[in-house]
């Protein structure tokens, strides 16, 4: 799972996805794509998009949730923090005298 993380993470595409979702969570596919567009890369397809959020989804880093006709996007940062705590290790509180 860790894998599909930095996999994931590897694309600057993808990370500009995620950058959308924090400013603005539970966003829909057509929202992410002209976000897209107005930004700053490549024009991208809305297929293109659409891989890059399976590829998010399958590391757990975007939730998908349909609502009526609409499907909405959410960040999950749970996948983060495991990756993070993987070497740093989880905090610790140290006593005072």
């Amino acid at each position: 799972m860790d894998e599909d993380v930095f996999k994931a993470l590897a694309d600057p595409t993808r990370r500009r996805i995620l950058d959308g979702l924090v400013e603005r969570d539970g966003q829909t596919l057509f929202e992410i794509c002209s976000r897209l567009l107005t930004g700053p890369g490549p024009a991208l397809s809305r297929q293109a998009v659409s891989q890059h959020l399976a590829v998010l989804e399958s590391a757990g880093l975007v939730h998908a949730r349909r609502q009526g006709r609409y499907k909405y996007h959410d960040l999950d940062t749970a996948p983060l923090e495991r990756v993070m705590t993987r070497w740093i290790g989880p905090e610790t509180t140290e006593s005072t005298p």
